[in-house]
């Protein structure tokens, strides 16, 4: 049996829940009966829609005691191979891997930035500095969601190449297109006017909510636009991010839509005139291939794994240049046939992803595993 942790999804985890969901539906129909479900939360828990017919391994303990249990399991020499009965394989998709003996493990890694003070709090630096360093050497393999995050993993833990491969994230297949009734449709619902300029992501230092401000002030005021959608949940240490909110000209114009339903996202990314993602810092960037898919012209960062997204098909800047910034959301704002190609290169971009493919990619490294019995050389 292949275990597979569903548990981001389950907890709706924001883009780690998205990943594990999206992998999990196109490996069903691949691995068939060999693929079980494990998950970790308080009970009651509910499994994404279509997903309840896969056998499920569930540990009744909610987030914060599990991944103390698990790192305290590593350290003390403890194995939870009881816990996954017949198990071949075991996939942690996200950055918390079991403490197994007998049964190889797979290890999604989305990024490294717990590494930096300046993006997380200093509870999931410490957790995390300590774990991961357990996690890449008891590792039988890890994937990188991008070719980033796997040079990052090389040069932190000494992870050899052959035992990191890469398999990308993509647009889930509704993400398209929207025609005008449904766009204005979502747009009346949520008290949105017809300009607006969006930013999909959580309310954090990494996301560089300041600087994309500063810009969207500039292009207001230049009667470029009427509004900033920010959608996306209150993350940590963002209590700046709303100081400056507070004092700005355009804070009338700034909205927040609050939970929007997953149906919504398309309409509200093809009713955006632009959608700017000024990152310092992503292990790949869904958002910005969301946007692409539905046709809508992007502006985003030219650091870490961005360009490796994006490729063509956006305008990429220095995310610490809020003056480089403005020019390249004014460009879009002011040239509409610049954004008419971006919409056409952003389609092509987009397809070229996909989770089907990610999927295939990723029975692929199972069964690598499962050939060498998990006995890759430890870094």
């Amino acid at each position: 049996m292949i275990y597979f942790d569903i548990s981001a999804a389950v907890q709706k985890r924001a883009g780690l829940g998205r990943y594990a969901e999206s992998v999990a539906r196109e490996l069903v129909s691949m691995a068939g009966d060999r693929l079980a479900f494990f998950c970790h939360d308080s009970p009651p828990i509910t499994l994404p829609a279509g997903l309840d017919g896969v056998p499920l391994r569930h540990v009744p303990v909610g987030f914060r005691r599990w991944v103390v249990f698990v790192l305290l399991a590593h350290l003390t020499g403890v194995s939870l191979d009881r816990l996954l009965p017949g198990g071949r394989l075991y996939h942690a998709t996200e950055h918390l891997l079991l403490p197994l003996r007998r049964i190889p493990t797979v290890m999604t890694v989305h990024d490294l930035f717990f590494q930096e003070a300046a993006y997380h709090k200093w509870t999931n630096r410490f957790y995390l500095k300590m774990a991961m360093r357990l996690f890449c050497r008891r590792v039988s393999h890890c994937i990188a969601v991008s070719q980033y995050t796997g040079d990052a993993l090389m040069e932190s833990y000494r992870i050899p190449r052959q035992r990191i491969t890469v398999v990308h994230e993509a647009a889930a297949p509704h993400f398209l297109p929207q025609d005008d009734d449904r766009i204005q449709e979502v747009r009346r619902r949520y008290g949105l006017p017809s300009r607006y300029i969006l930013f999909v992501g959580t309310i954090e230092p990494r996301k560089n909510l300041p600087s994309l401000l500063q810009a969207f002030e500039r292009c207001h005021g230049q009667g470029l636009t009427d509004g900033l959608v920010i959608v996306g949940r209150r993350g940590w240490m963002s209590d700046s991010f709303f100081r400056a909110l507070e004092r700005s000209p355009a804070r009338q114009a700034v909205l927040f839509p609050g939970r929007v339903a997953d149906e919504d996202l398309p309409p509200l990314y093809s009713g955006a005139q632009v959608f700017v993602y000024p990152s310092f810092a992503e292990g790949f960037g869904l958002p910005v291939l969301e946007a692409m898919s539905c046709a809508t012209p992007v502006v985003c960062s030219n650091t870490t794994s961005l360009p490796e997204v994006a490729g063509d098909a956006a305008l990429l800047v220095d995310p610490a240049d809020t003056g480089a910034l403005t020019d390249a959301v004014g460009r879009l704002l002011r040239q509409p046939e610049l954004a008419a190609l971006l919409r056409r290169r952003g389609r092509e971009r987009a397809r070229s992803f996909s989770w089907r493919r990610a999927a295939r990619e990723t029975l692929a490294v199972y069964e690598s595993v499962l050939r060498s019995g998990g006995k890759e050389d430890p870094p």
